[in-house]
């Protein structure tokens, strides 16, 4: 909400959607969204309650959800696309993009992942990355105010998305992406 009061740069068109903690709602609008905007990238941000630093995660995984949802369901098979790889990585250079950020100064630790969690951050995450070809980002961030404030958290998300956009556009044919379905 604070990185929509923000905004991004003016050549960006952000939107905004709040996604429900429900498996079968990913699995519907993640799609739906990436059919409906043709986004450059779409960058997820979950909340968690172990967060202490603004964690940008590099991959996805497609097993070992057995976590109940808000509606208590669970995939059946435990995964979010049979027969889909067992991770995906986002084309996003995440090492980089921390490096770019942390060296903004912005007073918030920003680190790197491999781990979203097997629950549904990793799953919208792995979700959006195999719709998207590796054209997905997610950003863990600390509840607000353990440590930072909704401000912090909001520039911290605008410096974060603006450094991706950047190494997209200034990648050009260098990204070859390997994500075949």
């Amino acid at each position: 909400q604070e990185l929509e009061k923000l905004g991004l740069r003016d050549d960006v068109e952000l939107h905004v959607y709040e996604v429900p903690v429900e498996y079968q709602t990913v699995q519907r609008l993640i799609p739906a969204l990436w059919k409906k905007h043709s986004p450059q990238l779409v960058v997820h941000v979950g909340v968690s309650g172990m967060a202490t630093t603004v964690t940008l995660e590099k991959c996805g995984h497609n097993v070992g959800y057995k976590g109940l949802d808000n509606c208590r369901f669970c995939p059946g098979s435990q995964c979010c696309v049979e027969g889909g790889p067992e991770c995906i990585d986002s084309i996003i250079d995440m090492d980089t993009v921390c490096k770019r950020v942390s060296a903004l100064g912005l007073d918030v630790a920003v680190t790197i992942s491999k781990d979203a969690g097997r629950y549904l951050c990793d799953f919208t995450y792995y979700t959006s990355l195999y719709q998207s070809r590796g054209r997905s980002a997610f950003v863990h961030v600390p509840p607000l105010g353990k440590p930072y404030s909704a401000q912090q958290l909001g520039r911290a998300l605008q410096a974060i998305v603006e450094e991706m956009l950047d190494l997209l556009e200034h990648s050009g044919d260098k990204i070859n992406c390997q994500h075949e379905h």
